[in-house]
């Protein structure tokens, strides 16, 4: 099934729980492209983690990258942070909404180049969602290592909690010193700080 099938039956399913989303207009393929952009739009305004949403961002994103047109953006902190992990062989894992492609694209075409060499693997909504601790317990076992030995950075206590509900040890990184922060463990506002 593609994306385009892949959102097709998703918006029917929205359709069935009475969620309202945009017609759907079958027939020509312009007309299931059209439709197709009016539920993405319908998606994204609702910041649905859809991954045949995701799938086509990233295919979208990675003409920009290959076309030059698009650059990551990273905290000037995170190459370092990132070169230093490796010299002490930590492994160095994305679990991002955003699709694996879109990941790889984005550290792999960032404004201080391609960093995609320090990064060991990429998760994405098809592990689950970042707001359920089973998706951290999937992504222990595919890393074959104790959830404990497993330290997850996010600026989301939401997806803090559900990794400290794994077992995972959790880090909040809030970037802007003046967003609150309610009850995390630990808290940092830069990569140096670990």
């Amino acid at each position: 099934m593609n994306d385009l099938q892949k959102l097709e039956a998703e918006r029917k399913g929205d359709e069935v729980r009475g969620l309202n989303p945009p017609e759907w207009r079958g027939g020509s393929s312009e007309s299931n492209l059209s439709s197709a952009a009016f539920y993405a739009q319908w998606l994204m305004d609702r910041d649905r983690k859809s991954t045949a949403l995701k799938s086509l961002q990233g295919k979208v994103w990675q003409a920009g990258y290959e076309s030059g047109e698009l650059r990551g953006q990273v905290y000037p902190d995170i190459p370092p942070a990132l070169a230093r992990w490796q010299a002490l062989n930590r492994r160095v894992c994305i679990f991002s909404s955003g699709s694996i492609l879109a990941q790889k694209l984005l550290f792999a075409h960032t404004i201080v180049g391609d960093l995609t060499p320090f990064i060991s693997a990429y998760f994405d909504t098809t592990t689950g969602s970042k707001t359920e601790s089973t998706s951290y317990r999937e992504i222990a076992a595919v890393l074959a290592q104790a959830p404990q030995e497993i330290m997850f950075l996010s600026d989301l206590e939401v997806e803090l909690d559900a990794a400290r509900a794994a077992g995972l040890q959790h880090v909040l990184c809030v970037r802007d010193a003046r967003s609150p922060v309610t009850h995390s463990d630990r808290v940092i506002h830069t990569f140096d700080e670990l």
